[in-house]
């Protein structure tokens, strides 16, 4: 920590906010330090000055600029309360992204997106049109230089190849507290089980079916007296909540990953 911010004092860096976490089982320090650069600050001679650092304790490290905004996708199916979410929060200000466009198997959000302005990519999906459809949205990533991927409510399994392309730069929401009630209709079955808590997770995307590393979670109390519906109400609310705040410690670079699990420096 001291030759951290030695370094930053030597450069006229002013730190304006610095945590720190140690992992005890595996040794692992990890920190993550934002700051203000002086008038003639250049990138290169920043890392210059930080590589003697980096070298004598072995530090991975990456040093983003807050100014630039990050390029996001979001995909979407027929199920469209995260979507209209993200889109109220992108339109205030209150995620710092540039949301490029939006990719979904249905129609349905067409018109809601496009009246924001925003490129909206209709791409159909079955078991025979699978693999082309995939190419298409990995084609959508690479000429809009997306940073971000973030799944709202995207009903179809991503392939193995795909995630591997998105590894890390892929959020999905998932709607139960994992891991119980996969799949179909889980407040549904929340209900029928007369759970008393129900939840919402947001996570990374990988090959292993929502089991990627966890970013943040929600849950909220239900009683007896709740319908079905009224179930579904309270758990997408939950998930709108868990997804924007995991987008935007993404965003805001406060995410280390370490192994399969996170750390946020919120």
């Amino acid at each position: 920590m001291a030759a951290v911010a030695n370094c930053f004092t030597a450069q006229d860096c002013n730190i304006v906010e610095s945590s720190q976490y140690l992992d005890h089982d595996s040794g692992r320090f990890f920190m993550r330090v934002r700051y203000t650069p002086p008038v003639n600050f250049q990138k290169e001679t920043f890392a210059s000055g930080f590589l003697p650092v980096a070298t004598a304790y072995g530090v991975d490290w990456e040093n983003h600029n807050t100014a630039y905004k990050p390029r996001v996708m979001i995909m979407v199916s027929k199920i469209g309360h995260c979507l209209n979410d993200l889109l109220y929060r992108h339109s205030t200000g209150q995620l710092p992204m540039e949301l490029v466009g939006v990719v979904s198997n249905h129609k349905t959000w067409q018109t809601r997106v496009e009246h924001e302005g925003i490129a909206f990519h209709y791409l159909p999906v079955s078991s025979e049109t699978k693999a082309e459809q995939e190419l298409a949205i990995l084609r959508i990533i690479e000429e809009q230089t997306i940073d971000l991927v973030v799944l709202a409510r995207y009903m179809q399994v991503l392939s193995a190849d795909l995630c591997q392309k998105l590894n890390g730069r892929s959020i999905n929401i998932h709607h139960s507290f994992l891991p119980s009630f996969k799949g179909a209709r889980p407040y549904h079955q929340a209900f029928e089980h007369g759970v008393k808590l129900v939840g919402a997770t947001a996570h990374y995307v990988t090959s292993d079916l929502d089991e990627g590393p966890i970013i943040e979670q929600g849950v909220a109390r239900i009683d007896h007296a709740m319908t079905p519906d009224q179930i579904v109400a309270k758990g997408r609310n939950i998930e709108c909540q868990v997804l924007a705040s995991a987008v935007a410690y993404h965003l805001e670079h406060r995410i280390v990953l370490n192994g399969v699990r996170t750390i946020i420096f919120k």
